[in-house]
């Protein structure tokens, strides 16, 4: 490689997380001779993904906590293109409230800082649809897009704090960083419910296995695809992308949590459990009251609470036109794609639990 011009250097918070191992894996397979090295930090490590470097593109991951500067700011240093994808998602009230905003926005202002003193140019950020809903009076959304008018009412302390991380990130805009003479450009992408092969949760649904809202769910590796264009957007046409925000979406069925997951569990034999509505959140309710009643000597976390049940039951969809206009995002993965890597996925956990049975 001698004599060629160095490639890009992208950093990855969150990087050894569910979505962080998609990102690392689309970025070596679609950036291929771009990239010279990706950066992967995490507070808990995998040092095996280090050996997934290339000829061209070099591993390296990093351990470190985004709530401490001096870490993000060490990490930061050479960087190009500054994906923070790390996050602390909570939403049945497992993790004190102080912790969630230390991480997602401490944690935020932590990372637009190190991009400032580095002289950082392009930082991408990954929100969450929920930043603007299902709001607690399950207000459908229908197929909207980023200037959709909607009642944004966050209840929950992950939500609110997603909302303000994305508001610091899209306000960071256009400041000058140091060092190089540049001005830093911004953008935020929020996806709907990610699936896909790795994802934890879905092995919770098998393990626990609300029928009545259509959501939008992505599949992680268009997740990632998004992040890859957004990214390239960042640096080639910073005055479109520039402090905007983008919903992430692809062609997965709409379809309750409950029929969606059900669709990789059937060739098991699950059987759905009907409850009509008024008894499921009269259980939510009982939930709620029982973490409060029992806070003072035990953290009691269910599933369902108020708030899940209300996003499981409120029709929220989302459009991508603003991506596809602005950097011309067109997911990578068919649905049918997804849904083979996923089924492959739950297949891996569901017939060893089936022969152990």
């Amino acid at each position: 490689m001698a004599g060629e011009q160095p490639g890009l250097v992208y950093l990855v918070t969150g990087g050894c997380g569910f979505l962080g191992k998609h990102l690392l894996r689309v970025l070596l397979e679609q950036e291929r001779e771009k990239l010279s090295e990706i950066r992967v930090f995490d507070k808990h490590t995998d040092k095996s993904m280090e050996e997934q470097s290339t000829e061209h593109t070099k591993v390296v991951v990093i351990q470190g906590d985004i709530t401490d500067y001096s870490c993000v700011l060490e990490a930061s240093r050479g960087v190009d293109v500054f994906i923070h994808s790390a996050s602390l998602v909570d939403v049945w009230h497992k993790v004190p409230e102080s912790l969630i905003y230390s991480v997602n926005v401490k944690g935020t202002e932590n990372v637009i800082q190190a991009c400032v003193e580095n002289g950082v140019p392009s930082l991408l950020y990954t929100s969450s649809m929920e930043v603007i809903g299902p709001n607690k009076h399950g207000d459908p959304f229908v197929r909207g897009n980023e200037d959709s008018p909607y009642r944004v009412l966050n209840t929950m302390p992950y939500p609110r704090s997603k909302s303000e991380a994305e508001r610091v990130v899209l306000k960071a805009n256009g400041i000058e960083v140091r060092t190089r003479g540049k001005t830093l450009v911004t953008c935020s992408l929020r996806p709907t419910g990610i699936y896909g092969e790795g994802h934890e949760l879905i092995r919770e649904f098998w393990e626990q296995c609300v029928q009545r809202g259509g959501h939008g769910r992505v599949y992680a590796g268009n997740v990632a695809w998004m992040h890859v264009l957004a990214a390239r957007a960042l640096r080639d046409k910073p005055q479109r992308v520039g402090g905007e925000a983008y919903f992430c979406y692809d062609d997965s069925p709409y379809k309750s949590y409950e029929n969606f997951n059900m669709q990789f569990f059937m060739s098991y034999n699950f059987r759905r459990v009907r409850m009509p509505f008024p008894l499921l959140w009269f259980m939510a309710f009982m939930n709620d009251l029982l973490r409060w009643l029992l806070s003072p000597f035990f953290n009691y976390t269910p599933l369902l609470n108020r708030y899940t049940l209300a996003v499981a039951c409120t029709s929220f969809t989302v459009g991508t036109n603003k991506a596809h206009r602005h950097f011309e995002y067109e997911p990578l993965y068919s649905w049918e794609q997804c849904r083979s890597r996923t089924q492959r996925f739950v297949d891996s956990f569901a017939q060893n639990d089936c022969k152990g049975a």
